[in-house]
């Protein structure tokens, strides 16, 4: 595992410097606790779970303890990158048996909630030839054991869900927009909107019709990033490259190994923000934004925790660290209010009144739960 580099209060005062570049976010008092009562709605979001340790997942345990005691409505939306290295292969494969034991083990930290799964990069075969299918496998899977992995069929998008009284989710798979082997095209598969501005359009109408409700949009890549995807390396990804592939590979390749970031922070891959397919994807969602702002855009795909103030929403989550053991450096950009390489998720509580608390819980290596940062998020609504 990386060594974790962690900004912000309480659990999460240790900076360590030499593992982090950027400036050091400012101390903010944590915020008071939401009154119990009041809670229409309680949320989590954790992504890239989909490699949890068969010894026990730090990260889920710690997940499910949370949701457990949560209070009002419990929701539990996984992020993307459900299943690694390809997502849930044929029934006839060798690794069938794993791939479903990666996913049982999210679906359990989720008892006693309602679970939702988006499909990130890693679900769609890598970008492989057999993504559409390897996604519409995982939801027949997770729908057999109560769970609903959305949008369904390969589709864009948006899928609605109203929670609670206070609450709508729009849930969007960014990796449609990336993927350049088969996908529903056009209304393919009972698509609806199968172009990308009938998605835009459509994005536009679930933020417009909300009401009263506050709009969380989830889905996989994120809208900006301290990490890799971003293009934010530190010393280690350019002198000790291959720690990327293998974590205690720790062979020293200066100068040539500096080859791998440069190449991803010039657009060499889709996946990262550099790459002219997912600039195009942020600006057309930012563009569907424009009018009214969701409250907030959660995403996970780079492994981490961050809390970032909103670039076309009005606050950013990244919450990409469902594997305790596999993580990634990040860096504070302009921004960021809270960032963390170590395993944990994000969690919303909406209240009945309107307001929603926001916190940032970080495991231990025995699964235990602390919050490491916390706020009070602006509600104001939007133009």
């Amino acid at each position: 595992m990386d060594s974790p580099c962690i900004r912000g209060p309480g659990a999460a005062a240790v900076v360590l410097a030499a593992a982090c570049a950027g400036a050091t976010v400012p101390y903010t008092e944590p915020a008071a606790p939401a009154p119990t009562g009041a809670v229409d709605v309680s949320l989590f979001l954790v992504g890239d779970a989909g490699e949890p340790d068969d010894a026990g997942e730090p990260t889920l345990a710690a997940l499910r303890t949370a949701v457990s005691t949560a209070p009002g409505e419990r929701v539990v939306v996984f992020l993307g990158d459900n299943v690694y290295p390809h997502g849930l292969p044929d029934s006839a494969a060798a690794d069938r048996a794993e791939a479903e034991r990666r996913l049982a083990m999210q679906l359990a930290a989720g008892d006693n909630a309602r679970i939702l799964l988006i499909p990130g990069n890693h679900d769609w075969d890598h970008g492989g030839a057999d993504g559409w299918a390897a996604v519409r496998r995982q939801e027949a899977f997770v729908a057999a054991r109560g769970a609903v992995l959305l949008p369904g069929g390969g589709c864009p998008g948006p899928a609605v869900i109203d929670v609670g009284t206070r609450l709508r989710l729009v849930l969007i798979d960014t990796q449609w927009w990336l993927h350049g082997g088969a996908r529903p095209e056009g209304g393919d598969g009972g698509c609806g909107p199968g172009s990308r501005g009938g998605v835009v359009d459509s994005l536009r109408g679930a933020l417009r019709d909300a009401g009263s409700r506050h709009v969380a949009v989830l889905g996989h890549h994120p809208l900006a990033t301290g990490g890799p995807h971003g293009g934010h390396f530190t010393w280690r990804e350019h002198i000790f490259p291959l720690t990327e592939v293998v974590p205690w590979l720790w062979l020293p390749l200066p100068v040539i190994g500096s080859a791998y970031p440069l190449a991803r922070m010039n657009g060499w891959s889709d996946q990262d923000m550099s790459g002219r397919g997912n600039r195009e994807m942020r600006d057309s969602l930012v563009a569907a934004f424009a009018t009214r702002p969701p409250l907030v855009y959660a995403a996970g795909h780079e492994h981490a925790v961050q809390v970032l103030d909103g670039v076309g929403a009005r606050h950013l989550i990244v919450s990409g660290a469902g594997r305790f053991a596999h993580t990634s450096s990040v860096t504070a950009i302009p921004g960021t209010r809270f960032a963390a390489s170590t395993g944990g998720f994000a969690r919303l509580d909406v209240l009945t009144d309107g307001r929603v608390r926001l916190g940032v819980i970080l495991a231990d290596a025995a699964g235990r739960g602390e919050e490491a940062f916390s706020m009070w998020l602006d509600t104001t609504v939007g133009p």
